[in-house]
C-alpha cells in the first residue's frame, strides 16, 4: 500500500510535457505573425516600386523607379516680336483754360458740358455794348484828327508857295511842317485805338482756341468776369490726337534710339488688365535726361484716338514694338528650366529616354521663348513633369498605353511557392 501510494501517477508525470507543448505553440504563433508582417511589408514595397525588373521600359525608370508621364512639345521656327512694355499716363496734346480777354457780363453760354467742339467755335458771348461804344469813340477821335491833319497839309502847301515867292518867312513854313508831322502821329495813334477797340469787340465772342472736349463750366450766364480770370469759363482738352507718356529703363535707350532712327516704331495702348487694345499709335520721342532717382527716362507716343477710348490722365499699359526676330527657334516657356549651370531643356530621344541639354535664351513672348543656341527645329522637349527626371530616364507620353510587366506577378508566385515558417 505504501509503495503504490508513493509511485508517480499519470497526472503528475504528464505536467511538464504539456507545458512544453504550450510554449512550442506560442513560439510557432509568434513566428507566423512575424513572417506575415514581413511578407506584407515586402509586398507593399514591391507594389510601390513597380516590382523586380521595373527598370525596363515597361516597368519604370532606372533603379526600380516608375516611369514618369511627361508633356512634350516640338521646337519650331517663328517670328518673335521684340517689344518693350511700360506703364503710361494719357496726356492731352493741349490743355487750355478758356479765359475771356475782355471784362464784362456773360450773356450767352453756347456749349454743353462734355461737348466736342471745333477750333474757332464760339463758346460764350460777353455783353458787347460797352465795347461797341468804345469803338465809336475811337473812330470819332480818328475822324477829328484826320480832318485837322488835312487842313494842316493845305496850309503847309500854301506856305511853301509863298516862300517860293519870298512872301513869307522860312520859320513859319518850318513851324507848319512840324504841325503836320504832329498831327500825322496823332492820326496814327487814333488808328491804333480804333483797331484795339475793334479787336476788343471781337473778343466779346469767346472762341475755342483748339479742337477738343470741354469740361464742366466755371461760370454761368449773368456773371461778371474779368479779363484773364484765373478760373476762366471752361477747361478745354485736345483728345484727338492724344499723347501717352511712359518711362523706360535707361539701358533700353540705345536700342530705342537705334530702332527709331531706322523707321517708325508702332506702339499699342492696352487697358489696365492688358486684355483690351485701346488704340494703335507711333513712338514720338525720348526726354533729354535720365531721372537719377529711378534710372529711367520719360518717353512719349502719339495716338490718333479716333474712337475716344483714351481719356486724359488715364493709366494704360504701353507696348513698344522695337523689331521682329525672323525664323527663331521657339519652344513653350515651360520647357526651359534653370539649374546650377544655367538654362537647360530636357530633350526626348526616339527610345523615350531624356537627356539634358544646355541652351541660351533669346527674346520671349507671353507663351513662347526663343532659343539662340543649344536646340534645333524639330527636336522634342519636355514641357511637363521635368522636375522628376534624371539623365537617361525612361518616360511615358500621355498617349502611350500602360504596359503590364511580369515582375509583380512573378514575385507573388515566388511568395506562394515559399513554405511557411516553421513547416
Amino acid at each position: 500500500m505504501d509503495a503504490r501510494s508513493k509511485a508517480p501517477g499519470p497526472r503528475a508525470g504528464g505536467g511538464p510535457g504539456r507545458r512544453a507543448l504550450v510554449v512550442l505553440m506560442v513560439l510557432v504563433a509568434i513566428a507566423a505573425a512575424i513572417w506575415l508582417a514581413v511578407g506584407l511589408a515586402q509586398r507593399s514595397a514591391s507594389g510601390g516600386a513597380g516590382g523586380p525588373g521595373g527598370g525596363g521600359p515597361g516597368g519604370g525608370g532606372r533603379g526600380g523607379r516608375p516611369s514618369t508621364t511627361v508633356g512634350v512639345a516640338t521646337a519650331t521656327t517663328a517670328d518673335i516680336p521684340i517689344t518693350l512694355d511700360a506703364l503710361g499716363t494719357v496726356t492731352p496734346a493741349a490743355t487750355v483754360t478758356v479765359s475771356p480777354q475782355v471784362s464784362g457780363t456773360i450773356t450767352q453760354i453756347l456749349f454743353r458740358e462734355g461737348q466736342m467742339v471745333r477750333k474757332g467755335q464760339v463758346l460764350a458771348v460777353i455783353d458787347p455794348r460797352p465795347l461797341q461804344m468804345a469803338l465809336l469813340q475811337a473812330q470819332g477821335a480818328l475822324t477829328r484828327d484826320d480832318a485837322q491833319l488835312a487842313n494842316a497839309r493845305l496850309l503847309l502847301a500854301r506856305d511853301r508857295t509863298l516862300l517860293a515867292q519870298d512872301s513869307i518867312a522860312r520859320q513859319d513854313v518850318d513851324t507848319q511842317a512840324a504841325l503836320v508831322r504832329q498831327l500825322e502821329g496823332t492820326v496814327t495813334t487814333d488808328q491804333a485805338q480804333v483797331g484795339a477797340a475793334r479787336l476788343n469787340l471781337g473778343f466779346s465772342r469767346v472762341i475755342a482756341p483748339v479742337a477738343g472736349r470741354v469740361g464742366l463750366r466755371v461760370v454761368d450766364v449773368g456773371n461778371y468776369i474779368g479779363a484773364g480770370a484765373a478760373g476762366g469759363i471752361v477747361v478745354l482738352t485736345a483728345i484727338a490726337p492724344i499723347d501717352v507718356e511712359f518711362t523706360v529703363p535707361q539701358d533700353e535707350v540705345p536700342r530705342i534710339q537705334t530702332q527709331s532712327g531706322q523707321g517708325v516704331l508702332p506702339v499699342t495702348a492696352f487697358d489696365r488688365t492688358k486684355t483690351l487694345v485701346l488704340d494703335q499709335g507711333v513712338f514720338s520721342t525720348l526726354d533729354n535726361q535720365v531721372d537719377t532717382t529711378t534710372g529711367t527716362i520719360r518717353a512719349k507716343a502719339r495716338f490718333a484716338n479716333a474712337g475716344g477710348k483714351l481719356f486724359p490722365s488715364q493709366f494704360v499699359n504701353v507696348r513698344v514694338s522695337l523689331q521682329t526676330l525672323k525664323g527663331a527657334v521657339v519652344v513653350p516657356v515651360s520647357a526651359v528650366r534653370t539649374g546650377a549651370n544655367g538654362d537647360f531643356v530636357w530633350t526626348l530621344k526616339p527610345d523615350k529616354t531624356v537627356t539634358q541639354g544646355k541652351v541660351v535664351r533669346g527674346p520671349a513672348t507671353a507663351t513662347t521663348v526663343s532659343i539662340v543656341q543649344g536646340l534645333r527645329p524639330g527636336e522634342r522637349v519636355i514641357t511637363e513633369g521635368g522636375d522628376r527626371l534624371t539623365e537617361g530616364a525612361h518616360v511615358t507620353l500621355p498617349g502611350d498605353k500602360p504596359q503590364t510587366g511580369g515582375g509583380a506577378s512573378g514575385q507573388r508566385h515566388r511568395r506562394a511557392a515559399q513554405p511557411p515558417a516553421g513547416g
